[in-house]
C-alpha cells in the first residue's frame, strides 16, 4: 500500500507540472488555461488527500503495537 500512495504521489506532481506549463497567464479564465487551473487544484487536493492516508495508515500500524 505504501508504493502504491508514492506512486500516486508522484503521478499527481507530474500531472500538475504537465498543466503548468498549459497555463496562459495572460488568459488564465479561459479555454485550455481554466482546465489546466482546475487539474492543478484537483492534484494538489489528490495529494493532501494521500498524505493523510498515508498518516492514518502510520497511525495504525503504531497503535497496533
Amino acid at each position: 500500500m505504501k508504493k502504491i500512495i508514492y506512486i500516486l504521489i508522484i503521478l499527481a506532481i507530474v500531472l500538475s507540472a504537465f498543466n503548468a506549463t498549459k497555463l496562459d497567464f495572460n488568459n488564465l479564465f479561459n479555454g485550455d488555461s481554466l482546465i489546466a487551473a482546475i487539474t492543478i487544484v484537483a492534484a494538489a487536493c489528490a495529494i493532501v488527500i494521500l498524505l493523510i492516508l498515508r498518516m492514518s495508515l502510520i497511525i495504525k500500524e503504531k497503535k497496533k503495537k
